[in-house]
């Protein structure tokens, strides 16, 4: 066996490795769990817009808190969004509106939602609106839908 054949061979070999020992990719959430995260984001994107986000009253929010898994996780998230708009010059930390760009599921069962929040400036002398364009991991567990915020 020539040397070219011998190495398609070994590649052939793990690659039927690897694939055995694969494990397989779980299923895709059900369309009623599709369309109830599609309606879980509209009303938690609707609560966070058309108010300060930094202030006390929504951090403790319980109407927020409730689509997180942890107080820990509420505060991760809290904290990197209230950090986010600051970031993009949002005026008094206030998204005006929202719009939901894509949904992206993903081989683990989360979904990306890829979200284009709009406000008014806080720069002097630019009078036009900013915007900053977010991406939230949501995941199903224990029978729904949580947002997962990243490690800060």
């Amino acid at each position: 066996m020539s040397g070219r054949r011998r190495q398609v061979a070994c590649l052939a070999a793990l690659a039927a490795a690897l694939g055995a020992c694969a494990q397989p990719a779980p299923a895709p959430p059900s369309t009623p769990e599709v369309a109830r995260l599609e309606e879980l984001a509209q009303i938690f994107y609707v609560r966070v817009s058309n108010r300060r986000f930094n202030s006390i009253s929504t951090f403790h929010d319980p109407a927020l808190r409730e689509f997180f898994h942890s107080p820990e996780a509420f505060a991760d998230y809290y904290a990197d969004f209230a950090d986010d708009l600051a970031m993009a010059s949002f005026e008094y930390n206030r998204p005006n509106s929202f719009v939901i760009e894509d949904f992206e599921f993903e081989s683990d069962g989360s979904v990306q939602i890829r979200i284009v929040f709009t406000g008014e400036s806080n720069k002097p002398l630019r009078f036009w609106n900013t915007r900053l364009l977010r991406s939230d991991r949501w995941e199903y567990a224990d029978g729904r839908w949580w947002i997962t915020p990243g490690k800060l």
